[in-house]
């Protein structure tokens, strides 16, 4: 699998600051059908990718041939490996323009250095959801994760079995657990969002 640049979720977390005129004159749109890949697993990296808008998935085959869902990328997000899950685009910086960019401003490469580690961080916390057993612990952690430290409320973008796919459930199992997490109280849905319950919040 490619290396990931996708970014923070977090309902807290500030829009990334502007790149530099020079670098975003260089870059390029690429508009995506769904299905279509915008990097495929094993090709040199050859480019920084931001989703300018829709949403694509990250995703590994096993070698089983089974697809993984790792992570959804949204508006913003920098993204290095993905298949979009609706029409989007997506704003291509070619590689060599984005090196160039950070050696001669050194306040860009920090900033992107510690973007990249709380995606980082993100990412492994993604990944380590797989390890839940519980299926009831496993949804609250995924939507605490997307809502964020202060944050309530987490958008239902696409199908539910899309997030079924991203934390490693059956779509019945997870209308089953969000329909009893409902009925306890700790969240409230709509057609639109899922709303945490403050009780329920670490």
């Amino acid at each position: 699998m490619a290396a990931s640049l996708t970014g923070s979720t977090a309902a807290e977390e500030s829009p990334p600051e502007p790149l530099p005129a020079s670098l975003e004159a260089g870059s390029t749109i690429c508009v995506l059908a769904p299905g279509d890949h915008l990097f495929r697993q094993g090709d040199p990296a050859a480019a920084i990718y931001k989703v300018e808008s829709g949403r694509l998935r990250l995703i590994r085959c096993t070698v089983d041939d089974h697809l993984v869902i790792l992570h959804t990328a949204r508006r913003d997000d920098y993204h290095c490996d993905a298949v979009a899950a609706v029409p989007s685009s997506v704003r291509v910086y070619p590689k060599q323009k984005a090196m160039e960019a950070m050696r001669k401003d050194p306040a860009l490469a920090e900033a992107f250095m510690a973007r990249l580690a709380r995606q980082l961080q993100e990412l492994r916390a993604r990944m380590e959801l797989r390890n839940i057993r519980s299926a009831r612990d496993r949804v609250l952690q995924y939507l605490r994760l997307r809502a964020g430290v202060q944050g309530r409320s987490i958008p239902v973008e696409g199908q539910l079995q899309d997030i079924a796919a991203e934390i490693g459930m059956t779509r019945e199992a997870l209308y089953r657990t969000l329909a009893a997490l409902e009925t306890e109280g700790c969240l409230t849905r709509t057609e639109t969002a899922i709303l945490l319950e403050k009780s329920d919040s670490p």
